[in-house]
């Protein structure tokens, strides 16, 4: 009984999801160095947590533009204002999953409360999925 040659999955669709997700990983370290440059640059004004809100819409705006123009460069559809404010709001799951983690590693971990930059990058991994997603079905279709 011959057996048909191996054959790798030739998924177009699939590649770009894969090639997207690593541009917006991408796109969100440099994110990551935004919002800890701005927590950081914040914090003596605001305290940690005003810094980190503050923080965040300046990364999630950075992250935006970046996006549009290299991650889903040529998708999406309307005036950039109306994208960006989708984006925001869209990514608002994100932000909540994101600002908690931040929020409750500042609150109970002094390791972190000394150490900002740690809440800031767990906050960022544990919304990147869900943000990735509703930017992409929802923001950049």
């Amino acid at each position: 009984m011959d057996m048909p040659p191996f054959r790798a999955r030739d998924d177009r669709g699939h590649q770009t999801v894969i090639a997207e997700f690593f541009r917006f990983g991408s796109v969100g370290a440099l994110g990551f160095l935004v919002d800890t440059a701005t927590v950081y640059a914040l914090a003596g004004a605001l305290g940690l947590y005003g810094a980190g809100v503050i923080a965040y819409l300046v990364a999630a705006s950075t992250n935006w533009a970046l996006n549009r123009v290299w991650t889903f460069r040529g998708r999406g559809r309307g005036h950039a204002l109306w994208q960006w404010a989708r984006f925001l709001v869209t990514n608002a799951g994100g932000f909540v999953v994101n600002r908690g983690v931040y929020a409750a590693l500042i609150a109970f971990s002094p390791l972190v409360h000394a150490y900002p930059v740690l809440a800031v990058a767990a906050g960022a991994i544990a919304g990147m999925g869900l943000n990735f997603f509703s930017a992409r079905r929802f923001v950049f279709r």
